[in-house]
């Protein structure tokens, strides 16, 4: 089985075109407003968490780690889904999160 970063890079190199149209679109979106590049990763992890998203929360919980995200941070995010996709929905999220960053 591939891994997610497998993936990513294989549809990079097979369709580089549309890679660099989602680049650029996605870079577009993060700097088209107010909020900083950690309060998008944040909004990001939230957004994977809820939509079940399992293998896109994980991406976003390493960029987010990346863009200077603290744990704390990311857990209070994931637990903010609770009340908007559902307690086991966070939970589930909560699990990976820990996997994520033992």
């Amino acid at each position: 089985m591939d891994t997610r970063t497998g993936n990513r890079e294989y549809f990079k190199r097979g369709h580089p075109e549309a890679w660099a149209a989602y680049e650029a679109f996605g870079k577009a979106l993060h700097e088209a407003g107010p909020l900083s590049p950690r309060d998008c990763a944040l909004v990001k992890v939230a957004v994977a968490a809820a939509s079940q998203y399992d293998y896109a929360l994980r991406s976003h919980i390493e960029r987010a780690v990346e863009a200077g995200c603290t744990r704390a941070e990311l857990e209070h995010a994931v637990m903010l889904v609770a009340t908007t996709a559902g307690f086991p929905r966070m939970m589930a999220a909560l699990m990976i999160l820990r996997d994520e960053l033992p």
